[in-house]
């Protein structure tokens, strides 16, 4: 797993379809989403940490973005 839209096909395979229009909010529910995954034991614990470093990394980039475009 090294991208979101790997992130998005894994949560698709468990009937996840996460689109609301704001990506922050997007990645935001994909965390919780693949939370609950792992609480329930349907992904390993070496495919939860490699998520949540890619959406937290995800996170951090979208915030900066917003960030530039506010200035």
């Amino acid at each position: 797993m090294k991208t979101i839209l790997d992130i998005r096909n894994i949560l698709k395979q468990y009937g996840s379809f996460i689109y609301t229009g704001d990506r922050l909010g997007d990645l935001m529910m994909m965390e919780d989403e693949i939370r609950e995954l792992y609480k329930s034991q349907v992904i390993d614990p070496k495919e939860f940490q490699s998520a949540l470093l890619i959406i937290r990394n995800e996170i951090k980039k979208e915030e900066e973005r917003k960030m530039k475009l506010n200035n």
